[in-house]
């Protein structure tokens, strides 16, 4: 049990932080490495922005479970 605790983790962990960069940047930070500083004229955008937001919400609050569970398992445990 722990260790698919663990391995979820370590996926979360990566899905969040590739979520994380995808974000639109506010200027200065990685995104504008990338080009992300540069403003564009596609349609649609801000739908794109609010579902990258919410789908990053959602899984940040799964790692934060993820953490909680673990730790109570490591507990039990021992």
């Amino acid at each position: 049990m722990v260790l698919g605790f663990s391995i979820a983790l370590i996926v979360f962990s990566l899905l969040l932080m590739l979520l994380v960069l995808m974000h639109k940047g506010k200027g200065g930070g990685l995104s504008d490495m990338f080009g992300g500083g540069m403003q564009s004229s596609v349609g649609g955008s801000s739908v794109a922005e609010r579902n990258l937001d919410r789908i990053t919400i959602v899984l940040g609050l799964l790692w934060f479970a993820c953490i909680v569970v673990l730790g109570l398992l490591m507990k039990v445990n021992n």
